[in-house]
């Protein structure tokens, strides 16, 4: 079992969005006043988070690996590679005392890590798709989803796009879950081509919604609900 303790908090004052004047400290808290409604929705789901040691106009990286900190983040061998998830408060705070703005998890959790229980559609729109357009997408998914009995909820993906996340107690292998998701996707686009596209390159995109149901494979993840973005 891991020893979360106190976590000491190193240069706070450090100037993370320099335009808003947001302090490291500021993200802190932030992750301390909402850890109780975000860690139900990423504890035990292995984690990638994106880093900025020196704010958002630095250099940010993707860390899906534990290195340094594995004494404040749980471990979990798949296959070959180690990946790292968090089960309280106080290893949640811990990333954001490590420079963490976004955390992304995977659509299954640790202790059945091959099984998939979350579902995600990355809706994507083009530069001229309208809000309301964007709207009207979420509304034809959803219709889609409550034809096929499946409970959806709608959050925002901190972007310009919605994330619909589709939550499963039973389920099945990766390849079968990315492939429903794919079916799914297809049948919006044929049911609504001037609506829909799953066509994944941009010259495609024009006027259009891309969904994206490819992060729905093994490894693939989604950023999660209450999560900063840099």
């Amino acid at each position: 079992m891991k020893k979360s303790g106190i976590i000491k908090i190193s240069s706070p004052d450090k100037l993370i969005y320099p335009k808003d004047k947001i302090t490291k400290l500021d993200i802190i808290n932030y992750y301390v006043d909402i850890a109780p409604l975000m860690l139900p929705l990423v504890e035990n789901r292995l984690l990638s988070v994106i880093r900025c040691h020196e704010g958002i106009k630095g250099e940010c990286f993707f860390k899906k690996h534990p290195t340094t900190e594995k004494e404040m983040v749980e471990i979990l061998k798949v296959e070959n590679d180690e990946y790292f998830y968090v089960k309280d408060i106080p290893q949640l705070i811990y990333q954001a005392q490590m420079c963490t703005i976004e955390f992304h998890t995977w659509g299954s959790s640790v202790q059945n890590i091959n099984q998939p229980n979350l579902m995600v559609f990355d809706l994507d729109p083009s530069s001229d798709v309208s809000l309301q357009k964007l709207r009207k997408g979420v509304e034809v998914l959803k219709s889609i989803l409550d034809e096929l009995n499946l409970t959806s909820f709608l959050k925002t993906s901190g972007g310009k796009g919605y994330h619909i996340l589709v939550p499963f107690s039973e389920s099945t292998s990766w390849e079968n879950f990315e492939n429903f998701a794919k079916q799914i996707a297809l049948l919006l686009e044929q049911k609504y081509p001037d609506l829909y596209t799953s066509n994944i390159r941009k010259s495609k995109r024009h006027g259009k919604i891309f969904i994206d149901y490819l992060r729905n494979g093994k490894g693939s993840t989604c950023v999660a609900p209450y999560s900063l973005r840099a």
